[in-house]
């Protein structure tokens, strides 16, 4: 199962991403916009994703991703069961959705510095 340090590490090394507690849940934002988040008993992580290809995410792999609460349904925003999922699986959802939130600049510049490395 991954975890919330493993979480932590991938998303706090993403550029202008930072660790906020609200109402004792741990999330991850860029500015004010959430891109990650844990359940109260990290079992499960919410993270962005487009809206427009949410339901065929969740159809493909009912198991692992579902919908979000019905307050969070008009946000770019799916959830998805950590017991279900790997570290490598964990690295690319959290960094896709931190990309959502970025500016194009920023993104440049990441992917360039991940370019370099062997």
């Amino acid at each position: 199962m991954v975890t919330v340090e493993q979480i932590r590490a991938v998303a706090l090394t993403l550029p202008r991403a930072y660790e906020a507690i609200v109402r004792d849940r741990v999330k991850f934002r860029v500015g004010q916009i959430v891109f990650a988040a844990l359940s109260r008993d990290e079992t499960t992580m919410g993270f962005g994703y487009p809206k427009a290809q949410r339901d065929a995410l969740i159809s493909g792999e009912p198991d692992k991703f579902f919908p979000p609460s019905k307050s969070d349904e008009r946000f770019n925003w799916v959830q998805v069961w950590l017991s279900a999922i790997d570290e490598q699986e964990m690295r690319e959802l959290v960094i896709d959705a931190w990309r959502m939130c970025v500016p194009k600049k920023v993104i440049a510049e990441y992917d360039a510095r991940q370019a370099e490395r062997p």
